[in-house]
């Protein structure tokens, strides 16, 4: 039977900042200050999750979607008993994960966004210990690795030492581990960085095939193209906050007019603005500054000449056009007005 995933307005605040965040990676964070005199000084907080709630149904592909530190390692490191949320509950089937941790681990594999295997093992020593962990006997572990590692391509570099794998062969190889005990819950976190587009399709159609088996899949993304192709819905996070979640065909029809045209100008001023509201099509315009503008239309190229019309009414020169499809991207934009590999 699948099992599904509930998470009640979880929150999750360092006491200093994780890596990510040192580097300006997308969390909310309180700087500490000089306390005065008499004064208590302030502890540094660094609010990884706010408020987070959704629900994964059993038997889906559910994904984590936005930019580095936004929140998605954060979440997955809960559910999978490795990081204590500040507040909230997190529940796998019907195990709370940091009440019944045992439980909630027996149900779960993890793939963690950095490889960490043992070095002193071969690819097959590994996934045959990880099996006896998890209690399977001599016969079904063997048989078990025997079917990962075909199923991974990694048949040839069984009883090699994983120290001397390629990054794409350390991640197959984490995967297939995390797979060896046929969890009925796989969590993916980052799953193709750094992979080549080949191994990259290969885990693609992996991923699809566990779920075809009836397990639930939860995996983190920035790539927009991974999540429209694998998830059946996903939920996009920044700075700690869902921001919206449904399908991917769901999300992307929510954008206003669908398509998103950046254009910028040597200036915009306020007639430019107005000229460029009136256009055919056009359903929403946004600027952060004094040459660029954001227009989202139902159309695409067919506005350009409306949009040069405009700035040459106003004296004002177009210097560039890009224009995007509806997509995951173009409904991160809206939603935050940057990218969402920013």
């Amino acid at each position: 039977m699948a099992i599904g995933i509930r998470i009640e307005h979880l929150r999750k605040v360092y006491d200093s900042p994780p890596p990510s965040a040192a580097r300006g990676g997308g969390f909310s964070f309180t700087a500490q200050r000089s306390a005065g005199k008499g004064e208590k000084k302030k502890k540094f907080e660094v609010v990884a999750l706010e408020d987070v709630s959704l629900e994964i149904r059993a038997g889906e592909i559910f994904g984590l979607l936005g930019p580095n530190g936004a929140g998605k390692s954060t979440t997955i490191g809960i559910l999978t008993t490795r990081t204590r949320p500040t507040g909230g509950r997190a529940f796998v089937g019907e195990f709370d994960v940091w009440k019944e941790q045992v439980s909630a681990k027996r149900l779960i594999g993890v793939v963690p966004q950095r490889p960490n295997l043992d070095f002193a093992l071969t690819a097959r020593e590994i996934l045959l210990f990880h099996g006896a962990y998890f209690g399977q006997s001599a016969r079904e572990r063997t048989r078990r690795t025997d079917e990962l590692l075909e199923k991974f391509k990694l048949t040839d570099r069984a009883d090699h030492m994983v120290r001397n794998f390629s990054g794409g062969m350390m991640q197959r190889m984490s995967i297939a581990r995390a797979m060896m005990h046929d969890p009925e819950v796989l969590f993916l976190d980052e799953p193709s960085a750094g992979l080549d587009p080949q191994t990259r399709l290969l885990l693609w159609e992996i991923i699809r095939d566990y779920n075809r088996a009836g397990k639930t899949i939860v995996l983190t993304t920035h790539y927009m193209d991974e999540a429209d192709a694998l998830c059946d819905r996903l939920a996009i996070i920044d700075h700690g906050r869902i921001i919206a979640q449904g399908t991917p065909r769901e999300l992307k029809s929510s954008i206003p007019g669908g398509y998103l045209l950046r254009v910028r100008f040597d200036r915009l001023p306020d007639d430019l603005m107005a000229g460029l509201r009136a256009l055919p099509g056009v359903t929403e315009v946004r600027s952060a500054d004094h040459i660029a503008a954001d227009l989202y239309a139902d159309r695409g190229g067919p506005l350009i000449a409306g949009i040069a019309g405009a700035a040459q009414e106003a004296g004002v020169t177009l210097c560039d056009v890009h224009i995007a499809e509806p997509s995951l991207e173009t409904l991160f934009l809206h939603h935050t007005g940057r990218s969402l590999r920013d």
